[in-house]
C-alpha cells in the first residue's frame, strides 16, 4: 500500500489553504476539490504554489517531500507568483507580509537565490530535485546573506556552497569521463574495421547539427567557446584538436576576441588536449599489457602438461 503523504493545498488567491493527507495524485485533486469547494465535474490542474510547476506524474508527486503545497488551478484560473515585502527587516522576523500580484514587479523581484533559499528553509531536502543550474546559483550566492536566509551560521553556509561546487565538479568529471570512454570505443572500433577490411575508406558520420560555414565549427561549439566558463572542459577531443590546429590568428576572427583572450584560450585548450591524449595512451597501453598476458597463459598451460605427462605415464 502506498504510503500517505501529508501536503498542503490552496486556490489561485492563496486565500484558501488546507492540509490534506493523501496517498496519490488523484486523491490530491478529489479532496482539494471537495475542501476548496470546486466542483466533481470540473477538471483541475495540479500545480506547485511557489513556482508554478505543473504536477501531471503520479512518480513525480510521490518524488517530492512532505507538507509540500500545491495549487489546484480551476477552469481559466493561472498560477502567479507572490512579492515579498519586508521593508529590508526579514532578519527581524521569520515571515513576511505576502502581497498578491497578477504581474512580476521586475524591479523589486528578489534575487534568484532568495527563492531557492527559501525552498530549502521550508525543506532542506528539496535540494535534491533541484537541476544543475540551481545548485550553481546557490553556489555563486553571497555567503553571509545566505546563511541569514537560511538561518544558518555563516560557516555552515560555507560548507554547504563548498559541498554542493563539490556535486557539480564530479558531474562534470563524469561528464567527461564519459566522453573519454566513447572516444576510446570510437578508437577501437576504428581499428577493428581497418583490421577487417584494410581498403575500406571510412566515412565521417555527421550528427546533423549546423556547421558554420566560414569557421567550420559546429554552432554548439561556438556558442560552448564565447558563452562558456572553461569551455575547454566542455569540448569534444576533436572540436580541441580544431581549436589548436587553427591557431591564434585563425581563432581571433571567428571569435571576434583580442589577441590576448584567444591566446589564453588556446593555451588552456592545448592543456587540456594533452591530458586527454595521455589518457588515451595510458588506457591503450594498460590494453597492450593485457592481450600478451592472455596470449601467454595458454601456451603455459600447455608446457605444464607435457611436463607432467612422461611421470604418469612411467607409474
Amino acid at each position: 500500500m502506498t504510503e500517505r503523504k501529508p501536503c498542503k493545498v490552496c486556490n489561485f488567491t492563496r486565500q484558501k489553504s488546507y492540509g490534506l493527507v493523501v496517498n496519490s495524485l488523484d486523491e490530491l485533486k478529489i479532496k482539494g476539490c471537495e475542501s476548496l469547494g470546486f466542483s466533481p465535474s470540473d477538471p483541475v490542474t495540479v500545480v506547485l504554489e511557489d513556482d508554478g510547476t505543473v504536477v501531471e506524474d503520479q512518480a513525480y508527486f510521490l518524488c517530492l517531500p512532505l507538507n509540500t503545497k500545491f495549487m489546484l488551478l480551476n477552469k481559466k484560473e493561472t498560477w502567479s507568483p507572490v512579492r515579498r515585502i519586508d521593508g529590508g527587516t526579514a532578519w527581524m522576523a521569520r515571515d513576511s507580509v505576502l502581497l498578491e500580484c497578477d504581474t512580476v514587479d521586475t524591479s523589486s523581484a528578489a534575487e534568484p537565490w532568495c527563492l531557492l533559499a527559501e525552498q530549502l528553509k521550508q525543506d532542506l531536502a528539496t535540494i535534491i530535485l533541484m537541476s544543475e543550474a540551481d545548485l550553481q546559483t546557490l553556489v555563486n550566492a553571497p555567503c553571509p546573506e545566505l546563511a541569514s536566509a537560511l538561518g544558518f551560521q555563516e560557516k555552515q553556509a560555507e560548507d554547504l556552497q563548498e559541498t554542493l561546487q563539490r556535486v557539480l565538479d564530479r558531474r562534470e568529471e563524469e561528464r567527461q569521463s564519459k566522453e573519454l570512454l566513447q572516444l576510446y570505443l570510437k578508437t577501437v572500433e576504428k581499428e577493428n574495421k581497418q583490421q577487417e577490411k584494410p581498403r575500406a575508406g571510412d566515412v565521417d558520420v555527421t550528427d546533423g547539427m549546423e556547421v558554420d560555414s566560414v569557421s567550420g565549427f559546429m554552432s554548439r561549439t561556438l556558442m560552448v567557446l564565447k558563452g562558456k566558463t572553461s569551455p575547454e572542459t566542455r569540448l569534444s577531443t576533436e572540436d580541441l584538436q580544431m581549436v589548436v590546429t587553427k591557431g591564434v590568428e585563425a581563432m581571433e576572427q571567428v571569435l571576434g576576441w583580442d589577441r590576448v583572450r584567444t591566446s589564453a584560450l588556446l593555451q588552456a585548450c592545448e592543456v587540456e588536449l594533452t591530458r586527454r591524449l595521455q589518457q588515451v595512451q595510458a588506457m591503450q597501453s594498460i590494453r597492450s599489457n593485457i592481450q600478451p598476458d592472455c596470449s601467454r597463459q595458454p601456451s603455459e598451460k600447455t608446457s605444464e602438461e607435457s611436463k607432467e605427462k612422461p611421470g604418469h605415464g612411467s607409474n
